[in-house]
């Protein structure tokens, strides 16, 4: 769908959510905590909200659609990628160049 590739081409990070998703916010706050200011898009929040669902439920390879986590134009994946990347070391050095010097 354009509108996805559209943001996350034009965003570092990007984080596609549901305003009723607590995993949507857990994976926020971290992202938040590590100094990072991610555009969070809440899809049930956009008229053109299931189409943008189905598209993401397709890149997204057996993840939930939500959220739908990306570095640097890359899908991460969902919630147990992002964590399975923080609990090894791995998403600080992802996030690096999108970290604010605050």
């Amino acid at each position: 769908m354009e509108k996805i590739k559209s943001m996350v081409s034009e965003n570092g990070v990007v984080i596609f959510t549901k305003s009723t998703c607590c995993l949507c916010y857990a994976v926020t706050i971290l992202f938040q905590e590590l100094s990072v200011n991610p555009l969070v898009y809440e899809i049930d929040q956009d008229p053109q909200g299931r189409e943008m669902e189905k598209a993401l439920l397709k890149q997204g390879r057996n993840s939930p659609p939500v959220p739908a986590v990306y570095i640097g134009g890359k899908l991460v994946g969902s919630t147990n990628e992002v964590m399975s990347l923080h609990l090894s070391g791995s998403l600080i050095p992802l996030l690096k160049p999108y970290q604010s010097l605050s």
